[in-house]
């Protein structure tokens, strides 16, 4: 029994170029991060897929969307694969929140297992209800591959999964917008056959 995950990370928002902490604001797609959406359905459109899974946020559901639209499949929103929940930092640029929160902020880059944006999530908090959610997908898809749509946070968390990393790491993986990664999840063992490609985008915006 093995569930293959085709992971993507959302295509970009104009928040996403402006460098802002979006959490769970409900933000959506950019005309660059449409373009963007309908280039990873091209490149997902041959893989048979028993199911898309969604983010109930915005920006997710509408690149699910493009994705699920040649599989003549409907968008299933899940929460547990929310993206985390930044709390005072949302809506304000990297160098905002590190304005605002200068130690707070130099912990979340330099261990970030140990941080918590005020008014937020841990990353602990984060990866219990994404590998609830994981175990979810495994219970109803055996056998199957499915296609998950979400953040940035999210998919570093399901790829440490993958690799049996703690989420000490979280800052070695890198997540592009709509880049495609593809995890197979076994009983007895887990593989990363590739991570965050983006060739799909060609000429389109390859997004932040």
């Amino acid at each position: 029994m093995a569930l293959r995950i085709f992971l993507v990370r959302h295509a970009e928002t104009d928040w996403n170029r402006e460098r802002r902490y979006q959490g769970w604001s409900d933000t959506p797609l950019s005309v660059d991060g449409r373009v963007q959406a309908d280039a990873v359905a091209r490149a997902l459109a041959e893989p048979p897929l028993a199911a898309v899974y969604s983010s109930p946020l915005e920006r997710a559901r509408e690149t699910a969307a493009a994705i699920a639209k040649p599989h003549r499949l409907t968008v299933q929103e899940k929460a547990a694969f929310k993206e985390m929940g930044y709390g005072r930092w949302e809506g304000l640029t990297l160098a905002e929140a590190r304005g605002f929160d200068p130690g707070l902020y130099q912990v979340w880059m330099d261990t970030p297992h140990l941080a918590t944006p005020p008014g937020g999530e841990t990353l602990a908090q984060v990866k219990e209800r994404v590998l609830a959610g994981l175990e979810e997908l495994k219970r109803e898809h055996g056998d199957q591959s499915v296609c998950v749509v979400t953040h940035a946070i999210v998919a570093r968390v399901l790829i440490l999964e993958a690799l049996g990393l703690p989420l000490d790491r979280i800052w070695s993986i890198q997540v592009s917008a709509t880049g495609i990664s593809e995890l197979e999840f076994r009983p007895d063992w887990t593989a990363l056959h590739r991570m965050n490609t983006r060739a799909h985008l060609g000429a389109a915006p390859a997004g932040r």
